[in-house]
Parts: structure tokens; sequence; C-alpha cells
């Protein structure tokens, strides 16, 4: 497995594929040294994750290839199916999987995701409209939504 480390505006960036695919990709609380040569196989990626950073790219393509139980890959094929700028409820998304009493272990396989921002796991929000949960912390889950948004929110201070 290739790894590189990137710069993005929530952190540094981890990414982790070979030639199957991407098979991760995480922002740390950490300052991990960046990559000054991404390896082939994550070229692409790093490319489109800072397109999407930049605001120009709102759908990725890429090859993925991430560690999972067939349910949980079930529930990721199911997230990138949610558009970019949109938000549903763990329970909308149960429905969809066709089976709303199944939430739990939607919600569960939703945080277990590890291809953070390109299979969208932080466009899953309460059904209250709160933002419950996502394995980077509730601000960089707000961020990406916002960053998202068609009306971008300004702070104050």
């Amino acid at each position: 497995m290739d790894t590189c480390y990137i710069e993005t505006p929530l952190g540094h960036a981890k990414i982790v594929g070979d030639d199957e695919g991407i098979s991760a990709v995480s922002i740390l609380d950490s300052k991990e040294e960046l990559s000054e040569v991404i390896p082939e196989s994550l070229l692409e990626c790093a490319t489109q994750l800072k397109a999407y950073f930049n605001d120009q790219l709102k759908t990725f393509d890429l090859k993925l290839n991430p560690e999972g139980t067939s349910f949980q890959k079930k529930v990721w094929q199911q997230l990138q199916l949610i558009p970019y700028g949109k938000s549903i409820s763990y329970l909308e998304l149960s429905k969809q999987l066709g089976d709303a009493k199944a939430i739990r272990a939607v919600a569960s396989a939703n945080g277990k995701n590890p291809l953070w921002i390109i299979i969208p796991c932080h466009r899953v929000i309460g059904s209250d409209g709160s933002l419950t949960g996502y394995a980077g912390g509730l601000h960089r889950k707000q961020w990406l939504l916002n960053h998202e948004s068609e009306f971008k929110q300004q702070t104050l201070f």
C-alpha cells in the first residue's frame, strides 16, 4: 500500500491506496510531514481532493477499494448518491437501503467509512438537523457542509 500526506483546509490528509484503488482518506489531528513526492497510484486522488477544496470539483471520479463488510459497502455505495450540497438523515438513508429499522447499523457503517470526503458520510445528519457524529469531528463535518453549501456561512468573529 502506498501512503501520502497532503495539506487541506481541515488539516493534513492521509491518502492510502495502490493500483487496486484508494482504500482510505482521512484528515489527521496531527501534523504529519507532507509528501514531497506523491506515488502514482495516489496522484489522481490528491489532485481531485485539492480541486474539491478549491471549489473546482463536486463529484469524485476515482477507483475506490475500501475494506469493509458487504453491508458497510452497500451503505457506502448509497452515500455516494447523495448530491453535493445536499444532506439526508440517517433515517432517510436507512429507508433508501430498504429497512428503516436498520438505522443504528446504517449509522455504524457510516461511521466506519474509511474514505472521508470522497464517500460523503458528512452529508448524513440527524432527523432534527443536528450534526450527529463524524469520525473527523463535528467541526470538520460543519466545515464540509458549509463548503458544499450554495449559501456560504460567514463567521462573525
